[in-house]
């Protein structure tokens, strides 16, 4: 009986040899990336960790990067010292990012309502810049005075320039006061606007008003009619009120302190508090 001729091996290289060069070039990729992360620049992630804190705000001074409790292996050390790392990198990057510092504020209710109420107050210290050229602009700087608080930026008129003695209907120049101020408005139509009237503490009795709280109201009401029909102002956004004579700003024994204290009143918010 003839012997069975053996089968030829197949051409090329065995199937084992090409699983074993899969791995090899793995573990050479591998390797590469190793000694990659091994000599990074240390001025660049400077840079990222600053970039992404400044981004993100995940890197705020005061944390660690594993806890305070038992930790794990002997590369425990090197962890907190990277944690270290990012954070005096961030508290750097917001130092440069922020130049009121309000780092020095902690994480409280207390402390936080503080940060935001020093962001508005420098927000509002712009605004109230800009409205103030703007007055300048329109030569009214003797007329209307600019001042600003953490909630609102406020142009107070005195009395004597828009009503006569005793009344709520507007004069005829202070029309051209009102619609100047309306076009200041109009910028930051988006936000609350409140008009206040005030008065001086003179009782008042006559047949149209019988209070210093009733004249108040009238005169703020005309300024918030007068302010629609000159402006596109929304009037959800318009506010008016009559206080009377229970906000003064100055002394009320003098003349001179009774007119101040006749005053129209216009808020602007700027919508955060």
């Amino acid at each position: 009986m003839a012997k069975k001729r053996e089968e030829a091996p197949p051409p090329g290289s065995p199937a084992w040899m090409a699983t074993f060069s899969d791995l090899m070039n793995l573990l050479l990729c591998f390797f590469v990336l190793l000694f990659s992360m091994s000599t990074i620049d240390e001025a660049k992630l400077a840079e990222i960790v600053a970039a992404m804190n400044s981004s993100f705000s995940i890197f705020s001074g005061g944390a660690t990067a594993i806890g305070d409790g038992m930790l794990i292996s002997n590369g425990v050390s090197q962890l907190n010292e990277l944690s270290e790392y990012i954070n005096s990198t961030g508290a750097a990057a917001d130092s440069k990012n922020d130049p009121q510092n309000l780092e020095q504020y902690d994480n409280t209710p207390e402390g936080l309502k503080e940060m935001l109420e020093e962001q508005n107050l420098q927000a509002n210290e712009q605004m109230a810049e800009t409205v103030a050229e703007a007055v300048a602009e329109s030569n009214m700087s003797e007329q209307i005075e600019v001042s600003f608080t953490a909630e609102y930026v406020q142009l107070t008129m005195k009395g004597g320039l828009l009503f006569d003695s005793g009344s709520a209907e507007l004069r005829d120049e202070s029309r051209r006061i009102l619609d100047q101020v309306g076009a200041i408005l109009m910028r930051y139509s988006s936000g609350l606007i409140e008009i206040e009237g005030h008065t001086d503490n003179v009782p008042i009795s006559s047949a149209r008003y019988a209070s210093n709280e009733e004249l108040s109201s009238a005169r703020a009401l005309s300024v918030f009619y007068y302010l629609l029909d000159a402006t596109t102002l929304d009037p959800t956004n318009l506010k008016h009120a009559g206080m009377g004579e229970r906000v003064p700003i100055a002394d009320n024994s003098t003349e001179e302190g009774r007119s101040k204290n006749r005053r129209v009143e216009i808020r602007i918010y700027n919508g955060v508090i």
